[in-house]
């Protein structure tokens, strides 16, 4: 199954660079079996742009979770806490094999839904 993630443009690009290969989230679907994570880029891009497959969720307390992921998280520490203000425990995705679109889609074109504020299951 795959979920339609919103992330951020900048994150985004980083992704779909290679240089960041976890996506921190501070919940998370509750499917076990979603596989593949199609990128919303939010505001100002507007679509989507490309999707990944999810090689692992990590899920542990914050601190613990930066010491294991920091190297290649493609935020800053100070971002990052800040995103986990008020949580003891968190979550990273790990990135997989990815693939960004040549042509950037919108969500509404594609799926027939709204940009989600954080993510919408979509059917296979």
């Amino acid at each position: 199954m795959k979920v339609l993630l919103s992330i951020k443009p900048e994150y985004a690009r980083e992704i779909f660079s290679g240089s960041k290969k976890y996506e921190y989230r501070r919940s998370i679907f509750k499917t076990q079996n979603v596989t593949h994570i199609v990128v919303y880029a939010s505001l100002p891009v507007g679509k989507i742009v490309g999707e990944f497959e999810i090689e692992d969720v990590i899920y542990d307390d914050v601190k613990v979770l930066w010491m294991r992921t920091k190297a290649s998280g493609g935020i800053s520490e100070e971002e990052y806490f800040s995103y986990f203000s008020n949580k003891e425990r968190g979550y990273a995705i790990q990135i997989g094999r990815r693939q960004r679109y040549q042509h950037p889609l919108s969500p509404e074109d594609k799926y027939g839904l709204t940009p989600p504020q954080s993510f919408a299951y979509l059917e296979r």
